[in-house]
């Protein structure tokens, strides 16, 4: 019975000292951070290969805003009042994108050689701890990869096309990932002006319309598309992520595009659900 208990003791005292040795192993010393220094009068900017999503910096010495999305640009505050001396250390400066955490070791040495006060700052892999958040799904960098993917394919056979007033839409082919759905899209114009897009809508509605009264549309809001669609010459190629939606045969995905006049032309294109059942898979 005693080496039951000495063995049960034994036990707790090893796993006691395994969780220390696993929550001591995670902590992140300030040491242990890349440093950044920072100079009065000098701009740091941070690249970022995702789009940021959330910055703390530590230190109120310290501003920070993002002029783009992938883009961090932080400096030490000017200001005149302040006679005293800054503290060497500033504390850290969290950078977090789609899939990772990224932080950095804030100083402002007291003297520091103009050829060495840093500019522009990359972030690289090693200072990076990766993200798993479920819920979120794709990130807008995945997202931006796979449709950098079919952009690069040449289109044989496209799965629907459609013209009017010189414009059309073609729908070069759907690929599926998860919950996610891809649509690679052309818009070609063939008529002598530019066309303005006013704006690209997408419904699933009713295939065939009896009476306006009973018409059932519901709008689905693009989750991400790969550029602005705002205006084309002669033709633009895009890709738009949608939510994935199941509808019945009886309805269809519509695809409506508009121009910015009074007057100005509207293309439609409908696509069955037999389409997206049929589209390719990542």
């Amino acid at each position: 019975m005693k080496k039951k208990h000495h063995f049960l003791i034994l036990f707790l005292l090893c796993f006691v000292g395994y969780s220390a040795r696993s929550q001591q192993a995670t902590e992140t010393r300030l040491g242990t951070l890349p440093e950044l220094s920072l100079h009065r009068g000098h701009t740091v900017h941070i690249l970022s290969p995702e789009p940021i999503q959330y910055v703390d910096i530590a230190s109120h010495h310290v501003s920070g805003d993002l002029p783009l999305e992938n883009v961090l640009r932080i400096k030490l505050n000017e200001d005149t009042t302040q006679t005293e001396h800054l503290d060497y250390e500033l504390g850290t400066v969290t950078i977090v994108g789609d899939n990772f955490v990224a932080q950095y070791r804030l100083t402002a040495p007291l003297w520091i050689s103009d050829t060495s006060i840093p500019a522009m700052l990359e972030i690289k892999p090693e200072h990076t701890r990766p993200l798993e958040i479920s819920e979120i799904g794709l990130s807008r960098s995945q997202m931006k990869n796979l449709a950098l993917g079919l952009l690069t394919k040449n289109v044989h056979r496209p799965v629907r096309s459609t013209r009017d007033y010189g414009v059309g839409i073609t729908l070069n082919g759907i690929s599926t990932i998860g919950d996610y759905i891809f649509l690679d899209v052309s818009f070609t114009n063939t008529s002598n002006l530019s066309y303005n897009v006013d704006e690209l809508r997408f419904f699933i509605e009713d295939k065939k319309i009896t009476k306006a009264t009973n018409v059932q549309t519901v709008e689905i809001k693009p989750l991400w598309q790969y550029q602005p669609l705002t205006e084309f010459k002669k033709r633009h190629r895009n890709i738009f992520v949608l939510k994935k939606a199941t509808f019945p045969g009886s309805k269809v995905l519509r695809v409506t595009l508009t121009e910015k006049q009074i007057s100005g032309r509207t293309v439609n294109l409908k696509i069955k659900y037999g389409d997206i059942l049929k589209a390719d898979t990542f």
